[in-house]
């Protein structure tokens, strides 16, 4: 091995030594340099038999400096591996991949543009999970949109628009604008006309099998070649709701014999009899399909990257040829697939969930048997369970699968540790209590807390147990905060208070509660509702409350409905 040689081996080998011991935060060793100074180096193969040699030496120095004076030498040898070795190590600490060419924008800019005909269901909760998550981690900017620009077909419902708002509030982000596609009805009319002065648009008055019959052979309307004039005379027609639905609309000339039919001379404004139902907007007649609508607003509001359902991917090749006749530039786009949630006998839709409401089938928007948001508010569940969750699916092209377990478990890292304890019995079964018992039983208000203190049970002369928990004659069990019983023939017998025979002897663990003072429980569900009876100091708690039922599960206490407590169940 010649000098020079020698010495592009030492500077290779050093660099690839600095990456990593950089990117690990200890020394190199020869073993992990070889590999990439070899694959990165095929001409030093031929001397494979002496590298090692020469690099050990290398390494030796680049241990004995410390890690900042390795980043500093890396940075000096190759500026270019570090700053990508860098983005590596910020792409780990993030459940979500990078942003494409985000360094290309000065701001990263995304909307979350809901359909205002109801409050959200789980599935809704992803897009503001992620693009809120987005936000934060760029410093950008997000706002909510409501596309509510078909008062027929998709209508909206007065009420949704404060209610998603709700909901974004419910999973912690606040929009830093909120826009209403209803109210900008001008900004698209005005638009439609400059693209029409383009030779972009023109006046069709087909019929929709007519126009499909000519659009599936490739053949142009025979109104596509209208002269300007006569477009925006028919155009300003249609703002003023001279025509009557289905008998004009007006389309952005495309392609005609494009590979693609469903991109060929598409629908951007087209007519609607029924009125909007937002006062602001019920006189309007003339109405932008959504992508039109929503390629114009992304524009103006300098959205800078766009994450819709794989489904939608015709959108975007739509919305282009409008951008292309502006001279606009496209955002970048994220494709995802969808999410299904499991657990639930009604289905995610929010037009189904709303028939089921007006059926009296489910009680309203947060009735626990509901895949909605409100419904999971309600059971206490925190908002952060579910933004954790959805972020964790990322941003795949894959449909994916999200098992409610997953937000239960993080919800219960969440609220176990804050949540003191009480006793349900469900379906109980009276059994009289012998033996001296204690007249007050005492067990902890949370264990991990001895500070917090107890919860004063008083005894009587009889239990109620849950019936799977009922010993055999002549066995034993452990009544928690109380002592060990024995049943007999009368009932149970109390044979002390020596924890011993849980430790040592196996006996059972079982909760219960005092028959005669106990008090009503409703425990709401999403599999319907259970009754029971609690501990006497639940009629006591505060509403919004959160209490852990031992051996139940976690719930939140809802209201006191005269002697009823009623409580929706949160998860085990």
């Amino acid at each position: 091995m010649n000098d020079d040689l020698r010495e592009r081996v030492e500077r290779e080998a050093e660099k690839h030594a600095l990456l990593n011991a950089v990117k690990h935060e200890s020394d190199a060793n020869v073993g992990a340099v070889m590999g990439p100074l070899m694959g990165d180096n095929p001409e030093f193969r031929a001397h494979a038999d002496d590298i090692p040699g020469v690099i050990g030496g290398v390494i030796g120095r680049v241990n004995d400096l410390s890690y900042d004076d390795k980043r500093e030498r890396l940075e000096e040898l190759a500026p270019d591996e570090l700053a990508e070795l860098e983005a590596e190590d910020e792409e780990d600490e993030h459940d979500l991949p990078s942003l494409p060419n985000v360094d290309d924008v000065d701001e990263v800019r995304m909307r979350c543009a809901p359909n205002p005909n109801g409050p959200w269901h789980v599935g809704h909760a992803r897009m503001p999970a992620v693009i809120g998550t987005y936000r934060d981690r760029y410093d950008g900017w997000f706002c909510v949109r409501f596309d509510d620009t078909d008062p027929e077909t998709k209508r909206p419902d007065l009420d949704a628009y404060d209610a998603i708002l709700d909901d974004l509030d419910y999973l912690g982000f606040e929009p830093d604008d909120v826009y209403r596609a209803s109210d900008r009805l001008e900004t698209y009319y005005q638009h439609a006309r400059d693209l029409i002065d383009m030779g972009g648009a023109y006046t069709c008055s087909c019929s929709g099998e007519a126009f499909s019959e000519l659009k599936n052979a490739g053949e142009a309307c025979p109104h596509r070649d209208k002269d300007a004039d006569t477009v925006h005379e028919e155009f300003e027609d249609m703002v003023a709701g001279k025509y009557e639905s289905g008998e004009m609309v007006l389309r952005v000339k495309t392609d005609i014999e494009h590979k693609n039919p469903a991109l060929r001379d598409w629908v951007a404004f087209r007519m609607i009899d029924t009125p909007h139902p937002r006062e602001e907007a019920s006189e309007y007649r003339c109405w932008p399909m959504l992508d039109f609508q929503s390629g114009i607003d992304d524009h103006l509001l300098g959205i800078s990257h766009i994450i819709r359902g794989i489904d939608l991917q015709d959108s975007a090749k739509r919305q282009q040829f409008v951008y292309d006749y502006f001279d606009w530039e496209y955002p970048e786009v994220i494709h995802w697939g969808h999410v299904q949630v499991d657990a639930y006998d009604v289905k995610m839709s929010t037009s189904t969930i709303s028939e089921l409401i007006d059926e009296g089938e489910l009680d309203g928007w947060d009735d626990p048997r509901a895949p909605t948001l409100k419904s999971l508010r309600r059971r206490g569940i925190r908002g952060e369970a579910i933004v954790d969750a959805m972020v964790e699916l990322g941003t795949s092209t894959s449909d994916v699968d999200l098992a409610m377990s997953a937000i239960y478990a993080t919800n219960r890292d969440l609220i176990d540790d804050e949540t003191d304890r009480r006793f349900l019995v469900r379906d109980g079964t009276e059994l009289a209590l012998g033996g001296e018992p204690p007249a007050e039983a005492t067990p902890p208000l949370h264990p991990d807390h001895e500070e917090r203190g107890v919860r004063e049970i008083p005894v009587g002369d009889a239990v109620l147990l849950e019936p799977a928990d009922i010993p055999d004659d002549g066995t034993r069990v452990w009544l928690k905060g109380l002592g060990c019983v024995e049943a007999t023939a009368d009932g149970l017998e109390f044979t002390g208070a020596d924890i011993d025979v849980v430790r040592e002897e196996g006996v059972d663990v079982v909760h219960w509660v005092p028959a005669a003072e106990s008090v009503p429980v409703r425990l709401r569900t999403s599999t319907g509702d259970v009754s029971g009876r609690a501990e006497p100091g639940v009629a006591e708690l505060e509403s919004d409350e959160m209490v852990q039922f031992e051996r139940v599960g976690f719930a939140r206490i809802d209201h006191h409905d005269g002697d009823e407590t009623v409580a929706y169940y949160t998860h085990d």
